[in-house]
């Protein structure tokens, strides 16, 4: 009697895959978390002139007093 090997070759595969299949998982990750560490560390040149504009108008043209009280 003949044997069907066909499930039991694919079953064969199956470590292979799920390596394969977390690999690219955490490729895909990794893409986006990297990304996000370089767009943080280096953002856009508009946002970051703009980031400066208005912390020039608020502490430049305002007098900034503090009062501190001991209770």
């Amino acid at each position: 009697m003949k044997r069907k090997t066909t499930l039991s070759a694919i079953g064969g595969y199956q470590p292979f895959l799920f390596c394969a299949g977390m690999y690219v998982v955490a490729l895909f990750f990794s893409i986006f978390i990297c990304s996000a560490i370089f767009h943080a560390a280096n953002p856009k040149k508009s946002m970051a002139e703009k980031k400066v504009a208005a912390s020039k108008t608020l502490t430049g043209s305002q007098q900034v007093l503090l009062t501190v009280t001991n209770q």
